[in-house]
């Protein structure tokens, strides 16, 4: 059962940076597909970014493809996003998570390791 725990978020201006970063444990997550996800308040909680094991493949929300990059070192059994150029809508809790499987895929419900999730406040 591999256990994932988010860091690095915070309180940032808009048009700021943050990285955030999730670490695994109890296992291995070379042969996971990784993702973040994130929620803000009264909305469903939406697909962000992913990245296939082997780093072959990357997606990203639209609203977020060009100041958003997810990165993974298996090594590390970590996973980061870089947040640039921060806007206000991205205000939200982010969710780290991992599924077994080749496919990157958006669903939430694909996804079987979550961490906790860590809030990110944008103001502007």
């Amino acid at each position: 059962q591999v256990q994932l725990a988010e860091s690095g978020g915070g309180l940032v201006q808009a048009g700021g940076s943050l990285r955030l970063s999730c670490a695994a444990s109890s296992g291995p997550i070379g042969s996971l597909v990784m993702g973040w996800f994130r929620q803000a308040p009264g909305k469903n909680r939406g697909f962000v970014a992913g990245i296939s094991s082997s780093c072959g493949s990357l997606k990203y929300l639209d609203s977020v493809r060009g100041r958003f990059t997810i990165a993974r070192d298996n090594a590390k059994n970590t996973l980061h996003l870089q947040m640039d150029s921060l806007k206000p809508e991205d205000t939200a809790t982010y969710y780290c998570a991992a599924r077994a499987g080749l496919s990157i895929t958006f669903g939430g419900l694909e996804y079987h390791y979550w961490g906790q999730g860590i809030q990110v406040t944008v103001s502007s």
